[in-house]
């Protein structure tokens, strides 16, 4: 609507916005984790679940509003015609900026039940986010490398600990976990550091292969999703707050979970090398997806 205006003028004013969203949002939202941490008992904790979740939800449509008041944006979004709110997923998709988290949060907002992300442990120290993610019951993760893990090996399988109490709590309404699966964001200096895809980092199988063994069950499908934002410099983010995104591609591929994609990653060597092989033809698939749609 607005991004006829220099950028100049549309930068300052969208990122007001943004942050004002998320300030005032995110400070409703710990109100209510303050309350759970206070009041510790389940029954009310499941009184305040619907309240804090649309708390968020209002909190995703604001930002989609902010984006189309300073962007003319086409939303190409398929594959989610089956998909509904009352169902379990498991979301898998890439990961290139923090509008990502936008635009899930906008296509969980429209398709499917309450989005939980996995979330890096650093995440916490955001003002308004760490906190407010923290009372939505989204997950942190701390990643170590191998050579810390050798020096200090109380800490290892910390994060399988944190997943698979994470997914317990999950299963009392239906949830939409969603996992960045590269564990990072993708820049050409990563991808260069290994380049086994073109376009992609090369994805990391134990967080989802944990999640599946807690709620395989439960849920109902694996969402494959693939962002795009074809017409965007390297900066996406930048580029939204200047007006420039024009458009946004989201392809969702729903998987079916079979007993071949539940068992025990950590001790079932046959079975981890399986799940790995499931994993990364998908993330193939991913990449000639990506470049297709990149020209």
């Amino acid at each position: 609507m607005l991004s006829f205006l220099p950028s100049a003028i549309l930068m300052p004013f969208s990122f007001l916005l943004f942050s004002l969203n998320l300030a005032v949002i995110g400070s409703i939202i710990t109100i209510g984790g303050l309350l759970k941490w206070l009041i510790r008992i389940n029954a009310f904790h499941q009184i305040l679940y619907r309240p804090m979740h649309f708390f968020y939800r209002l909190w995703a449509l604001n930002n989609y509003l902010i984006i189309m008041l300073f962007n003319r944006v086409d939303w190409q979004i398929t594959g989610c015609e089956q998909l509904n709110k009352d169902s379990w997923y498991l979301l898998i998709a890439n990961h290139q900026s923090w509008l990502d988290i936008i635009v899930l949060s906008h296509l969980t907002n429209k398709y499917t039940a309450e989005p939980k992300y996995f979330l890096k442990e650093s995440l916490k120290r955001i003002p308004f986010l760490g906190v407010g993610c923290w009372a939505l019951d989204m997950p942190f993760m701390k990643r170590y490398s191998k050579s810390f893990l050798a020096k200090n090996p109380h800490l290892k399988g910390q994060d399988i600990i944190a997943t698979r109490k994470s997914c317990q709590s999950f299963k009392q309404h239906p949830t939409t976990v969603i996992n960045f699966v590269e564990g990072t964001r993708f820049t050409q200096v990563k991808q260069q550091r290994n380049p086994v895809y073109s376009h992609l980092l090369p994805p990391k199988a134990g967080g989802i292969a944990f999640t599946l063994a807690t709620l395989g069950t439960q849920f109902d499908k694996i969402l494959n999703v693939t962002i795009l934002y074809p017409d965007t410099s390297y900066h996406i983010m930048k580029d939204v707050l200047k007006g420039r995104l024009t458009r946004v591609i989201i392809k969702v591929e729903a998987i079916e979970i079979n007993d071949s994609l539940i068992g025990d990653y950590s001790n079932d060597s046959t079975f981890k090398s399986h799940f790995q092989q499931w994993l990364n033809a998908i993330w193939r698939k991913k990449n000639s997806t990506i470049k297709h749609l990149s020209h």
